[in-house]
């Protein structure tokens, strides 16, 4: 039984300083091309009330409560979010903007841990729209050093920002294609 005990501890030394040596900082990034300019796309992200159309968290828990503080867009505005387990509970502020290229969002989770992270969208325009680039980077700290021995962050998260940015394609594309005709009236008023 002694020597039971002598390997548990060995083993529970070792994995200690395992993870202890896991990276104190994370970084997931996923890019995509979406078919619509930089403005129409900008326009989805910097609003959170419009964050129901595309982000991939939105509707995994169908009573999830929002609330919304500050003005609808812009630094300072702020999305509160509270749902299942798949969604726990967290907040987002708009902490930087350069229109129409970045959006910088603090992003707090609350439940099922706590954490602080910093998300970045970055818009540039390409011949087929906009190249956008979602980001998130944070703290490891050891807690999530120990769950990322198990589960891979870049791989948990990655496919959610693709999920995303498929679906921020999708609701940028019908936005830019309903803003043509108001400006093609808008040209044929001024003939």
């Amino acid at each position: 039984m002694k020597k039971v005990l002598v390997v548990l501890l060995v083993l529970v030394i070792g994995f200690v300083a395992f993870v202890a040596t896991r990276p104190a900082k994370f970084r997931v990034e996923r890019s995509a091309t979406v078919e619509a300019p930089p403005e129409v796309v900008y326009a989805q992200i910097e609003d959170f009330h419009r964050w129901d159309t595309w982000s991939p968290w939105e509707h995994l828990d169908p009573d999830m409560k929002r609330e919304f503080e500050g003005s609808p867009e812009g630094v300072g505005a702020a999305y509160h979010w509270s749902g299942n387990d798949k969604v726990g509970e967290g907040r987002m502020t708009i902490s930087e903007l350069r229109p129409p290229e970045q959006i910088v969002i603090q992003l707090d989770f609350l439940k099922p841990f706590e954490a602080k992270n910093v998300t970045t969208f970055t818009l540039s325009p390409v011949a087929a729209g906009t190249q956008v680039t979602w980001s998130m980077e944070g703290e490891n700290n050891f807690m999530a050093k120990a769950m990322g021995v198990f589960m891979n962050m870049d791989t948990m998260i990655g496919g959610d920002f693709e999920k995303g940015l498929a679906s921020l394609d999708s609701v940028a594309t019908v936005a830019a294609d309903q803003a043509i005709p108001d400006t093609a009236a808008a040209t044929m008023s001024d003939i």
